[in-house]
């Protein structure tokens, strides 16, 4: 499957990563999507006219490997759990293959738009960012109404993305796969293979090639958080009780693609 992938990602016209700057899209709309590499394949084979896909070096699947924090009672975590529409998400994360380092902060407000903020950041203060005296510093800045000092790394993630830009460069794409967790507080490790969790973001919500073709494969939109879900499925002992239903479709979803994969096999 992944060889039919990589094939079809390289009849897409590549745009190199500096191009990519005037596409960040950091004040803009998410529309996420749950789905697998089959019906991925299907995706990008629909639109390969219309977007181009990111290539760094050689490459056109990147490697992401991701720190969340959290205060000591799971603060952020409660305020998504409990449906409060004003959130804010801490982490640190490294692209692998270019080996930049970013300290961001997602903030998403109560119109659902996400504003995200970052400063680049060292190597060594990719799982301690409060040794450094810049990152403290924008950590405060972006989160005055949270005490510095009770934050700690809580998860872990891991996974690959294809990015894609339509070519009005109005749009953003990214599709995630082999998505893994790892937890600090419990040791727990978990994933959600083979799932893929598909993000669009726009300038505003508007309809696009992408979403028509999602439309017309029947894939409809999902709302899911890598954090929450991961701190979910790695700490059993948090109270979860409102993404029980989500967590439920995952693994439902999960076994369906395991068993039409296994069946199409046979042949």
């Amino acid at each position: 499957m992944m060889l039919i992938l990589e094939d079809i990602i390289k009849q897409i016209d590549p745009i190199a990563l500096s191009e990519m700057k005037s596409v960040k899209l950091m004040n803009r709309v998410d529309t996420k999507y749950v789905t697998d590499i089959t019906s991925v394949i299907k995706i990008l084979h629909a639109i390969k006219k219309d977007y181009y896909v990111q290539k760094i070096g050689d490459k056109f699947i990147a490697n992401y490997d991701t720190v969340y924090y959290d205060t000591s009672d799971i603060k952020m975590y409660m305020i998504h759990h409990d449906r409060k529409l004003n959130r804010d998400k801490l982490r640190i994360r490294s692209y692998v293959d270019t080996h930049n380092f970013f300290c961001e902060v997602k903030h998403k407000n109560n119109k659902g738009r996400t504003k995200k903020e970052r400063i680049v950041i060292s190597e060594s203060d990719f799982y301690d960012v409060f040794e450094s005296d810049n990152c403290i510093k924008f950590i405060k800045e972006q989160l005055p109404d949270y005490d510095i000092n009770d934050f700690n790394p809580n998860l872990e993630t891991r996974f690959d993305r294809i990015t894609l830009v339509n070519k009005e460069k109005t749009e953003r794409i990214t599709i995630d796969f082999n998505l893994k967790f790892k937890n600090f507080i419990s040791g727990k490790e978990a994933d959600i293979n083979p799932l893929s969790v598909v993000e669009l973001k726009q300038n505003s919500r508007c309809l696009s090639k992408f979403q028509s073709t999602l439309f017309d494969l029947r894939i409809k939109p999902f709302s899911i958080s890598k954090y929450c879900i991961g701190m979910a499925l790695t700490r059993p002992d948090i109270k979860q009780n409102r993404f029980k239903k989500k967590l439920r479709k995952l693994e439902k979803y999960r076994n369906y693609v395991t068993i039409t994969t296994s069946t199409n096999a046979g042949f």
